[in-house]
């Protein structure tokens, strides 16, 4: 059996302080903003946030359904999103088990609000600057991407399969499949990034309008029409 070779990418450990309070919501002049800055300073030493990705391709389509190498990937969006491509981008992007050793310190009440987000920050502006990698490496042009869990449409449970294409993920960037298809260390995720020309978020599917983490409005019209949920 030929062995799966994922590649390994170390990303950049950054967070922008301005946009990150604005973003958080959180007042620079509070008085836990001097603790919060030492928190960040401590963070971006130990933070070694990284990337375990492969190109596959597509072998079939069904109704609702894509087969990549050999694994069945069951969802209707996931279907329709790939109609027009023959190739995703396999990947698990985590904020690093060095930076989750860190935040252990830091383990009751603000302290662990605090550690948490920062955490969360670091792995959304290392995704940021892994895609861009990635879209140069393949030429993918315009892209969009799909996690498992996200939707119900495409369940947590096919997390098993897409880490499989990948080899040992633990091995490669420290990240354990749980029996749960929850990831450890918990800022990590996962998912096929692909060339798409329908601007395609995952929010505009989800019905959790009041969702903290959302990026985009509902979109009834998709929801009904271009996915027929």
């Amino acid at each position: 059996m030929r062995k799966i070779e994922a590649k390994v990418l170390l990303a950049s450990c950054e967070i922008h302080r301005e946009s990150f309070f604005k973003k958080a919501h959180y007042n620079p002049n509070a008085s836990y903003i001097k603790k919060m800055d030492k928190m960040i300073e401590e963070a971006l030493e130990a933070g070694k946030p990284k990337i375990a990705y492969r190109l596959v391709y597509i072998e079939s389509k069904g109704d609702d359904y894509v087969v990549i190498e050999g694994r069945k990937f069951t969802s209707t969006v996931l279907r329709i999103n790939l109609e027009k491509v023959f190739k995703v981008v396999a990947y698990v992007i985590t904020c690093g088990v060095e930076l989750d050793e860190w935040s252990e310190k830091y383990s009751g009440g603000l302290d662990f609000f605090f550690a948490d987000s920062i955490k969360e920050e670091i792995l959304h502006n290392a995704t940021r600057r892994v895609f861009s990698t990635i879209d140069d490496e393949f030429n993918l042009g315009k892209t969009a991407n799909m996690n498992p869990g996200s939707l119900p449409n495409w369940p947590l449970t096919e997390q098993k399969a897409l880490f499989s294409l990948l080899g040992n993920v633990k091995e490669l960037i420290g990240v354990e499949l749980l029996e749960s298809n929850l990831m450890r260390p918990v800022k990590s995720v996962s998912g096929f990034h692909f060339s798409s020309d329908n601007d395609y978020v995952n929010c505009k599917l989800c019905l959790r309008e009041k969702c903290p983490g959302r990026k985009a409005p509902f979109c009834k019209e998709e929801y009904e029409k271009r996915y027929k949920l």
